[in-house]
C-alpha cells in the first residue's frame, strides 16, 4: 500500500489546538487593502476556528491530525 500523505497546502494553513477545533487565518487581508475600511481589515486580524460544516475536510486533508 502506498503511504498516506497529508495534504501540504492544509499543513501550511491549519493548525490543531489542544481542545480538538482546527485554527485557521483570515483571509482577504493580504493585498489591495486601499479600498477596504478600517474596520474591515481591523476585523479580519487574529485567528478565527474553522466552521463545524468544513471539519470533514480538514480531516480529510490531515489525515494525522487526530480529527
Amino acid at each position: 500500500m502506498p503511504k498516506m500523505k497529508s495534504k501540504s497546502s492544509a499543513k501550511k494553513r491549519f493548525r490543531v489546538r489542544p481542545g480538538g477545533t482546527v485554527k485557521r487565518g483570515q483571509a482577504f487581508k493580504r493585498h489591495i487593502l486601499t479600498k477596504k475600511s478600517t474596520k474591515n481589515k481591523r476585523q479580519l486580524r487574529g485567528a478565527v476556528n474553522v466552521h463545524e460544516s468544513n471539519l470533514g475536510h480538514v480531516a480529510q486533508m490531515l489525515p494525522f491530525a487526530g480529527l
